[in-house]
This record gives structure tokens, C-alpha cells and sequence, in this order.
């Protein structure tokens, strides 16, 4: 596989690593600014040793330390025009999808699958590029015989949380996990005991949530500057349906039925 940036990387091995070397990994994962990098105070800023730094460049296939970090400071020296080239928008999507093998659930795919199969009032909702997301996982699952209802207008999920109870299914798409409407409608369908699941970037627990989906995003994904924000969206949901179609055999009949239909056959 080729590997076109140092984040890209730093993801790609990180099953690799070592408990010490994941501790170093995340830091320069999640750093989001050019700092001191030199080895001295990275030492003292995530406490491991200058062996292991070392070592963790070497698996990474740098000669040293030093070099590693001659590498990664790259990314903050890097003319701002040249991050919207045919390059970094692909990185981006190499970045977001080798993501997705680090914290993918299988257990809790399992539970939603579950959950598809127990209730027969699902309700997907979500704001813009989440609205039509959740619009395409409608389409997508009512092929299978799993009847959905999708919503993207803020007023009317507000009102329709207020009828749920808990017969219900709610599904909120939201990658900044903090759109009022969705929030408020989670909430208010939680009290009324639907049984409700977030799908978001935003690791932050919520009370009202009873399931939280973390989809691995970047930083200001949510406008869009680069790439869709529903691709991370629309990459789980593509798990999901994979997942639910391999333990429910019977709906492939169903399926092939209904892309004949679309066909017009």
C-alpha cells in the first residue's frame, strides 16, 4: 500500500506499535501546531524515554529521531495553497479511511444491527450534508426490508422527538456532535424512553445518548473545505449495510428484487 504522508503513516503502522510507541503516535496524531519537537523536551512532555523515541522513528523507517521530525514539521511548513492539490485530497481520504481500522467496533456494529431488527420505527435525522446522509441510509436499508424514516428539517425532528417513546429508534447524524437540532431532538427522545444512537466525531459521552458511533474525522471536516463531510458518514453506513446483509442472508432475495424494480424489470 502507498503511503503518501507522514499522518498517513503514523495511522497505517499503528497497530504495530508498542504500547510506548502508540503513547508517541497519538501525540503527533493529534497535534494540531508546529512545536518543540527535539527530542529533550518531548521526553518530558509525554514522558517516555530518548530510547524509545528513537526506536519509534526506526520502526518508522527513518534513520533517526531527528529525521522523523525533519518529516513531520513539514506539514506545518507547507504552502497553505498546496493543500487543496489532487494529492491532499486524496491523503485526506487515505488519512480517514485507515482511521476506521483503528476504532471500528464490531461489537457494537453487532448491537445496531440488533437494534435494525427490534424496532420497527426507525428515524434517522441530521442536519445538511448529515440530512442527506441519513437520507441515503433510508434508501439504503429500506432495500433490505428495514423501514427507515429520515428527516433533515430542523422544526419538524424537534416535533417528531416529542412523539417518540419506546417503540422508537432514533438515529441522529451529526459530525460535530453539538447541532442544536439534533441535540435537542436526542435528548427529547431519550426522555420519552426511545432508544437513541449518535453517529459523530466528537468522542465527548452524552447522557442522552445510548449508543455513541465515533467516526474518525479531521479537523474542520464538518465545512467541508476539502472533502464532503458526509464521506466518513456514508463509509460507516457502508459497514453497517455489509455487516446486516452478511448475518440476515434472507434479505439478498429482497435486494436483488429491488434492483430489478430500478431497473424496470
Amino acid at each position: 500500500m502507498y503511503i503518501n504522508s507522514i499522518i498517513s503513516k503514523l495511522v497505517y503502522q499503528y497497530d504495530d506499535f508498542t504500547d510506548t510507541e502508540k503513547i508517541i503516535a497519538d501525540y503527533f496524531l493529534k497535534n494540531k501546531k508546529m512545536d518543540d519537537f527535539s527530542i529533550k523536551n518531548m521526553k518530558r512532555k509525554i514522558f517516555v524515554s530518548e530510547a524509545s523515541l528513537s526506536r519509534f522513528a526506526q520502526k518508522m523507517g527513518f534513520r533517526g529521531y531527528r529525521e522523523f521530525v525533519y518529516e513531520y514539521s513539514r506539514i506545518f511548513t507547507t504552502p497553505q495553497d498546496k493543500d487543496y492539490s489532487s494529492s491532499s485530497v486524496i491523503n485526506v481520504y487515505e488519512q480517514i479511511l485507515n482511521r476506521f481500522n483503528t476504532i471500528i467496533d464490531t461489537a457494537q456494529i453487532e448491537r445496531l444491527i440488533q437494534y435494525l431488527k427490534e424496532y420497527d420505527h426507525i428515524h434517522v435525522i441530521g442536519i445538511a450534508s448529515s440530512g442527506l446522509a441519513g437520507e441515503e441510509m433510508k434508501r439504503r436499508f429500506t432495500r433490505l426490508g428495514v423501514l427507515m424514516e429520515s428527516c433533515s428539517e430542523g422544526d419538524l425532528m424537534k416535533i417528531q422527538s416529542l412523539l417518540m417513546n419506546q417503540r422508537n429508534l432514533v438515529i441522529g447524524i451529526s459530525i460535530s456532535g453539538t447541532s442544536d437540532e439534533v441535540v435537542f431532538a436526542l435528548k427529547h427522545a431519550h426522555e420519552r424512553k426511545a432508544r437513541t444512537v449518535l453517529i459523530t466525531g466528537n468522542t465527548e459521552k452524552k447522557e442522552y445518548v445510548d449508543e455513541l458511533v465515533c467516526i474518525p474525522v479531521l479537523e474542520n471536516l464538518d465545512t467541508g473545505n476539502i472533502i464532503s463531510p458526509q464521506f466518513p458518514i456514508l463509509v460507516f453506513i457502508d459497514l453497517l449495510y455489509n455487516s446486516y446483509l452478511n448475518e440476515n442472508q434472507n434479505t439478498l432475495k429482497l435486494q436483488k428484487e429491488t434492483v430489478e424494480i430500478l431497473k424496470g424489470k
